[in-house]
């Protein structure tokens, strides 16, 4: 155990190096952590909000967001296999006077205390109420239960008035009483299914059924049995199937911001192997004579190789606590999907899960060992007697890295970037990005020394020495530029890929926005319509020349499938209107025309010219498809048709939103308030194009605040590992800057030296770097995005931005390694090459 001693003395000696693995492996650590816990506590929520929705029942029938007939209620309700039935329709509506939304629950109170008793109302005595207007309020018109959490939420209480928009008109309801088996933080509210039916417009409509089967009766028996009763697009699924679509909505952008993480993470590797590499250097006449006394090489190996797992231990364990806490403050900032949209509205609590803490403990040992490797094996290669001999920095005069690994790797990226999506996650692209990454720092030795080729040995005597320097020994600047690599790469692929994708959605919202006003029925996708009536007066508002409207639903082409979102809307036959990609198909005469989004061309494999069959107003219509657009909105794809075909085959006359086309010359304001006055009570929103682009494009930004978070800390980490390095090195040449010191070259000169050493070794990370980065980005534009999130993008790259980057990262690098090796430059000379003499 002495030994250990020596070991833990040399991590306190270099305490710059080993703090800065420390910190990126608590970095890369934390964030993998904060992303994990806070998409795992949502999960939870949303499980238990559906639980509780879904009570005791084994089965449940959905379809449409429009809903389906309730006739189906009383053929399901009647079969054998049923021992239950609960009817349900959900509405989506919003408060008068602000902008706080509520999911009404339209249920049978005689039907629902079998099935899903948690959402059985309770009436709440009121004094001067007769004793039986209190038995009758849960089939009142106007009465509303609210959990406790919502009554809280919208700060009322029982016998309060509230007043909400039931489709374009207002509707003033009263809260009768409170749902005692909703848990505490659950925001629900209730109401009788017939006044929901009446009040929003929904008479005959259901969308949902809740099935308690008889007893001893097993699922997939029922489902055989019942499902041939079902009409097209709607179907029965077990209560947990919508968790599982919601986890799998949220999967892949929970699993890009953990590589993300994982890049920081192994950021902290390459760092680990860095300070582990200088550490030889300066190590290496102390190691050799640990040899020389009997230490085993595969000792010296195993002892190594601890150094770098206690520096990932500890990084890994104060990078959990610290992963917990930053946790918390997502939570607060952003809310359970991280600012993505998939779990609004719910508030998770946070919970310690010790198995997802102990895998990242083990991810930050695991990055400490990987980096502390190689240099333990070539620590382990050293021989003794020429090792006493050797300068200090000499190890590293000759290394040329492992060139036929790393390109071993680099050309195995290829082929994974061909592999198709495993377990709907594109696997093979996370591994071509690793391999690329890992290559090139395996390969850095041999830019270095193609660089040091061609650099000129004439001019000024530092130039002349910084250029000497780095053909003597290209691994000092591989070494140095290992943490640059890794963080120019990373900021560089985020910069490409969040800049192509940004510009693709402002370009695309341009082209689905085309009019100068647009309308629709209350905000926040409330669940308003436009009535024909309605539509009526807004065309014939003063200043609109033209109306376009559109109506938004969502069908279930295929079973276990979260839904598919359908637009109708005026689209000519060659969709001109779209930004399509591809060409379009010519649909013949006589069949209907539909256009398909990316996602739902790669999850159901439609192509231009196929004919497929889809499930409208209950039965399946032929549909023949005309050609893909670019959707950036709806991850689960969504497909178009027009708005005439849609009412010719569904009798629906009904839209929630309008395009407006002004005459020339109109005041959009004056027009946009008219527009408004037609629904009353504020019941219509209108906002003009640019407005909704830019609240769109902050809902973008703010989607992707953690990656520029990284990308600040690759940066932050690549100048440090710089100066770490520099500061190593120029302690490792003590005797080199005593003997320039004796020769005439004053300290200025010397930090100019320092300056250019640390110019090159970062120009040699840059270059590396930009070229890696650039590869990363296509990567994840053309296979990662694509594989997760089912879009394309059109390339964009910064290129100003990454040019004054390189060259500030540059500079900043040259200042790093000056202020690094001031301590050696203040030795005196004599003392620095006394042990030459």
């Amino acid at each position: 155990m002495r030994l250990a001693w020596v070991f833990l003395g040399s991590l306190g000696r270099r305490r710059a190096a080993t703090l800065l693995s420390f910190a990126a492996i608590v970095l890369g650590v934390a964030l993998g952590m904060a992303v994990q816990a806070v998409n795992q506590a949502a999960l939870a929520e949303f499980g238990r909000g559906l639980r509780t929705l879904a009570g005791a029942a084994d089965l449940q029938v959905v379809g449409p967001r429009t809903g389906f007939d309730e006739a189906l209620y009383g053929r399901l309700a009647a079969r054998p296999e049923v021992a239950r039935a609960s009817p349900v329709l959900e509405v989506r509506t919003e408060r008068i006077g602000s902008t706080d939304t509520l999911n009404i629950l339209g249920l049978d109170p005689f039907a629902v205390g079998a099935v899903t008793p948690a959402l059985l109302a309770r009436p709440v005595e009121i004094e001067g109420r007769a004793e039986r207007e209190s038995r009758l309020t849960a089939l009142a018109e106007d009465s509303l239960f609210l959990s406790a959490a919502a009554q809280t939420a919208l700060a009322v209480r029982p016998g309060d008035r509230l007043s909400v928009y039931a489709g374009s008109q207002p509707l003033e309801l009263r809260v009768a009483g409170d749902l005692p088996g909703a848990a505490e933080d659950r925001r629900l509210a209730v109401m009788d299914i017939a006044a929901v039916q009446k009040h929003f417009g929904r008479i005959g409509r259901l969308t949902r059924i809740d099935l308690k089967l008889v007893e001893g009766l097993d699922v997939p028996e029922a489902r055989a049995a019942l499902e041939p009763l079902l009409p097209a697009g709607v179907w029965l699924e077990v209560p947990q199937a919508a968790e599982g679509q919601a986890s799998n909505l949220s999967r892949a952008y929970r699993v890009n911001l953990t590589l993300l993480a994982a890049m920081a993470l192994i950021t902290g590797a390459f760092l680990v192997f860095s300070a582990q590499a200088l550490s030889v250097v300066r190590r290496h006449t102390e190691l050799a004579f640990l040899r020389a006394i009997g230490l085993a090489r595969r000792q010296l190996f195993v002892w190594l190789l601890a150094e770098g797992a206690l520096v990932g231990l500890l990084g890994a364990l104060v990078g959990v606590a610290l992963g917990h806490g930053l946790a918390f403050g997502l939570l607060e900032l952003l809310g359970g999907d991280l600012g993505a949209g998939f779990f609004a509205g719910l508030s998770p609590t946070l919970r310690f899960d010790p198995w997802a803490s102990g895998l990242y403990v083990l991810l930050g040992v695991g990055a400490g060992v990987a980096g502390a490797w190689l240099p333990a094996r070539d620590a382990a290669d050293i021989a003794p007697a020429q090792a006493l001999k050797a300068s200090d920095d000499s190890a590293l005069s000759q290394r040329r890295g492992h060139p036929r690994l790393g390109l071993a790797l680099m050309l195995m990226s290829l082929p994974l970037c061909a592999l198709p999506p495993i377990l709907d996650l594109p696997l093979g692209g996370y591994l071509a990005i690793f391999g690329l990454l890992a290559g090139s720092i395996l390969w850095l030795p041999m830019l270095a020394s193609g660089c040091a080729q061609i650099l000129p040995l004439w001019g000024p005597i530092p130039v002349r020495l910084a250029a000497a320097r780095l053909r003597a020994a290209p691994g000092m600047g591989a070494v140095a530029a290992t943490g640059v690599l890794a963080g120019v790469a990373l900021v560089v692929a985020m910069a490409i890929m969040v800049n192509s994708l940004r510009d693709s959605v402002d370009v695309w919202l341009g082209q689905i926005l085309p009019a100068d006003l647009y309308l629709r029925a209350g905000r926040a996708q409330s669940g308003g319509v436009l009535d024909e009536a309605l539509q009526a007066r807004l065309a014939d508002v003063p200043g609109v020349a033209r109306v376009e409207f559109t109506l938004h639903d969502s069908l279930r082409p295929v079973p276990g499938q979260p839904p598919v979102a359908l637009l109708a809307r005026p689209v000519s036959p060659d969709g001109r209107e779209l930004p399509l990609v591809g060409s379009a198909h010519a649909v013949p005469d006589g069949e209907t025309a539909i256009w398909i989004s990316e996602a739902l061309h790669d999850l159901q494999g439609w192509r231009p010219g196929d004919r497929v069959q889809l499930p409208l107003a209950g039965s399946e219509v032929p549909v023949r498809v005309a050609g893909i657009w670019r959707d950036y909105a709806r991850q689960t794809g969504s497909l178009m048709l027009d708005l005439a075909d849609y009412r010719r085959l569904t009798g629906d006359r009904s839209v929630q939103d309008a395009a407006i086309r002004l005459v020339p010359g109109a005041d959009a304001f004056s027009v946009a308030e008219a527009l408004k006055a037609t629904g009353g009570s504020g019941a219509l929103e209108v906002t003009a194009p640019g407005e909704i682009r830019a609240i769109s494009l902050r809902i973008f930004d703010r989607t992707f605040a953690v990656t520029y978070v990284l990308e600040a800390a690759a940066v932050i980490i690549g100048l440090a590992g710089v100066a770490a390095s520099f500061a190593a090195l120029a302690a490792a040449r003590r005797r080199e800057f005593g003997l320039l010191r004796h020769l005439g070259l004053t300290r200025g000169r010397i930090g100019g030296l320092l300056a250019l050493e640390g110019s090159l070794a970062a120009g040699i990370g840059i270059l590396g770097g930009l070229t890696v980065g650039g590869a990363i980005a296509w990567i994840l534009i053309e296979v990662v995005n694509r594989q997760s999130f089912h879009w394309s993008m059109d390339l964009s790259v910064p290129w100003l931005s990454l040019l004054v980057f390189a060259g500030t990262l540059a500079g900043l690098a040259s200042l790093a390694a000056v202020l690094a090796g001031r301590q050696a430059m203040r030795q005196d000379a004599v003392l620095a090459v006394r042990e030459d003499w």
